[in-house]
């Protein structure tokens, strides 16, 4: 591909990225991981306004559907050893200021969604970890928790949250959240040490969501998505947790099995997008130690396996965001080792 990169802007750490129509308009947000500031862009890439100076730990932030500009966002996760304090607020557009409230007071929430099933939405919240005493104790498992999302949430604030109920527990380093759409249900992919799990919301009201794990291999993140174009999904993994491997998964007799392992050393790999890029189907991963480069990977088909190429090196990505203007692909990208938020333009 012929890709062309311009840094928009600046920000220590930047971290999370989310689409936001605010406005009429499609615009997207960036916001750092620790005491750092949230910002708007518009799809040009300017910087048209600034959310909150901080406080930062902002893992995940996600429009409210229907709503213009309205979205929530997690803030005080700094790491897995320090995010007791990590919640999901609500944040509103009001006469030109964001008004911030508390939704829930969730410890350890990383990675959340709203996710919507017979005219019912749902927000599924994945914690990290339970609790910790001491640095990198992983003595307790996350878990997934799960309720209904009311169409409005003006009354929540930090005297009135919402009560959230564990969907899934006995989760080790349950970090990884992608959302797969299929036949136009919404589907979460959530991986954890004890593998990847698909989360489909209830077919009914106060039913029981529906889990299916999809393989037991440990997995950082991963994406769902068919790279060869059978028919069929594959997982793009990393793996182990914060890994340095990279690994596409394919479906046989019911098991996934490895097709394809990145040949080289990918320290700390986290950044994770799957879908069409330039008329092909393509597997996005950035990795934030060693070489700290963003990768791209595409199905061969002429050789049977997969091709890859280097996007963009020594820049360490936290987070990527895909989105197409004026017919061109564009890729936005965290790249937190280097503080800069990039704009990648990508051709065939």
């Amino acid at each position: 591909m012929k890709v062309s990169k311009k840094v928009i802007c600046n920000l220590t750490k930047c971290y999370s990225i989310a689409p936001l129509e605010y406005k009429g308009e499609p615009h997207f947000l960036v916001a750092a991981e620790k005491q750092d500031p949230c910002f708007l862009f518009d799809r040009d890439g300017n910087k048209v306004d600034k959310i909150w100076d901080g406080p930062g730990g902002v893992m995940t932030m996600l429009q409210v559907p229907g709503t213009d500009g309205q979205f929530l966002a997690t803030r005080k996760f700094y790491s897995p050893n320090d995010s007791k304090e990590a919640t999901i607020v609500i944040v509103t557009p009001v006469r030109g200021k964001w008004e911030i409230r508390t939704l829930v007071n969730l410890p350890y929430v990383h990675r959340f969604d709203i996710l919507e099933r017979g005219g019912i939405r749902y927000l599924l919240a994945c914690c990290i970890k339970s609790d910790y005493e001491y640095k990198d104790d992983w003595r307790f498992p996350g878990k997934c928790f799960a309720c209904e999302l009311p169409e409005d949430l003006s009354s929540y604030d930090e005297g009135h949250t919402l009560a959230m109920e564990p969907v899934m527990e006995g989760m080790l380093k349950n970090h990884g959240y992608t959302r797969f759409v299929k036949n136009g249900q919404a589907h979460g992919v959530v991986s954890c040490d004890g593998g990847t799990y698909l989360f489909t919301p209830p077919a009914e009201k106060d039913g029981k969501w529906e889990i299916r794990q999809l393989t037991d291999y440990p997995a950082s993140d991963a994406v769902y998505c068919d790279f060869d174009g059978d028919g069929e999904e594959e997982l793009g993994v990393i793996t182990p947790f914060h890994g340095n491997k990279i690994n596409i998964l394919k479906q046989s007799d019911g098991v996934f099995k490895e097709v394809y392992n990145y040949p080289q050393d990918a320290e700390f790999s986290h950044a994770i997008f799957g879908g069409e890029i330039a008329g092909k189907k393509r597997f996005i991963v950035g990795h934030r130690k060693g070489k700290r480069d963003l990768l791209a990977f595409t199905y061969n088909e002429d050789k049977g396996t997969y091709d890859f190429e280097v996007l963009d090196e020594d820049c360490g990505p936290a987070n990527v965001f895909h989105f197409v203007k004026d017919g061109k692909d564009i890729l936005i990208s965290t790249n937190r080792e280097t503080d800069e938020v990039a704009m990648y333009t990508l051709e065939q």
